[in-house]
């Protein structure tokens, strides 16, 4: 990276009222900021030569200061069924070692892309590929949002707003609420009418429970909540979600219910990975329902998706079945979310990346210093 490359600032990262201070900073009227955001989250426009209702010198000058920088494709595998991931390299910086993955799943009607808030992730989830990774760093906001607009750019949304990209869920490599400081404006950019203007009921952030940051989250913003859940008591979820031993799911489930009152949401998903002998037998299934009963909630039941080296195996489809029968029939709606792009080890709990000279944060007395810097 030159010098004048990190002197530049890449837009992504700014939001609508920072994009207006930083052209009125160039000496332009605070229009200019509303047609910048038109070419590039209307018209998905990433050449500011091309931006052709801006005058010649005030291109040339963002040219000078700014740029449309979104993480570079290293690779692309497209799955059967038609799921799509990327393998990206984020910063400049990062070597073909250090890479996120992004996951683009087409449903009809509709468009999911799942994307990354880490390089890696320091919760430790012992059936998580990307946990058994590591952790090398937190992504900023352009290179979050970036994301989303390259898949969008990519897969050929269009100069009138149509968009291949409907929903967006922040489920993959990372913890997000980990990288709070980044993510919020993110959220933001995404829900944006004058940028990605999606609903709030089509942008979903996933977490394992960092307890704090979900109070923060129902203060500062309104989309929905999904929560990796896995296990019905502590003493299981103590082994397969770390982060439970700081935040025990009596507390988790008391956030929950928090960010729901102050948001007016209408139901948190909880997602329960299904782990053969470990966490789906009948006994684990009364027990959920215990805990979930006569709360607006939804359990997404996923059939585990098995990576190198891991010692879990996938439950038997009549466990499946048996589980998310019982807690339909107690009251607590249940589904078994369908396995996309498993064959690219695109599927949940899959994507790894390349994460090497990772730093090792994990769970413990370095969790304290990670949740104090979100």
């Amino acid at each position: 990276m030159t010098a004048t490359d990190a002197a530049r600032t890449n837009l992504f990262g700014l939001t609508p009222a920072e994009l207006e201070a930083f052209v009125v900073g160039l000496g332009e009227k605070p229009y200019r900021a509303r047609q910048l955001l038109t070419w590039i989250y209307k018209r998905w426009v990433g050449d500011f030569d091309a931006m052709t209702d801006l005058g010649r010198e005030l291109r040339a000058r963002l040219a000078a200061v700014a740029e449309l920088r979104v993480p570079e494709v290293v690779a692309e595998h497209v799955s059967a069924d038609g799921t799509r991931k990327w393998l990206l390299r984020a910063g400049r910086s990062d070597g073909l070692e250090q890479a996120i993955e992004t996951v683009f799943i087409p449903e009809p009607g509709r468009g999911t892309l799942c994307i990354s808030s880490q390089v890696g992730c320091a919760l430790d989830c012992s059936f998580c590929s990307t946990g058994a990774q590591g952790f090398n760093r937190n992504l900023d906001t352009a290179e979050i949002v970036g994301q989303v607009w390259l898949a969008n750019q990519r897969l050929g949304s269009g100069p009138g707003g149509e968009r291949a990209v409907t929903n967006v869920v922040l489920m993959g490599m990372g913890e997000p609420l980990a990288n709070y400081r980044n993510v919020l404006p993110a959220l933001q950019l995404l829900l944006e009418d004058r940028a990605f203007d999606l609903s709030r009921r089509r942008v979903t952030l996933s977490t394992s429970g960092l307890v704090p940051q979900i109070y923060r989250l129902a203060e500062d913003t309104n989309v929905a909540l999904a929560v990796s859940l896995h296990a019905p008591n502590d003493a299981l979820r103590d082994q397969l979600v770390p982060i439970n031993r700081r935040h025990p799911i009596a507390e988790l489930l008391a956030a929950c219910w928090h960010y729901l009152e102050a948001q007016n949401g209408r139901s948190i998903t909880f997602e329960y990975v299904l782990l053969d002998g470990v966490n789906d037998q009948p006994a684990h299934a009364r027990e959920l329902a215990v805990l979930l009963a006569g709360r607006d909630a939804k359990v997404n039941l996923i059939p585990f998706n098995a990576f190198p080296g891991t010692r879990y195996r996938r439950s038997a489809p009549a466990a499946i079945e048996a589980f998310r029968d019982y807690l339909n029939g107690r009251g607590v709606t249940a589904t078994v979310r369908r396995t996309r792009g498993d064959d690219i080890d695109a599927a949940c709990g899959q994507l790894a990346g390349r994460v090497h000279d990772r730093t090792t944060v994990r769970l413990g007395t370095k969790m304290v210093a990670l949740e104090v810097e979100t």
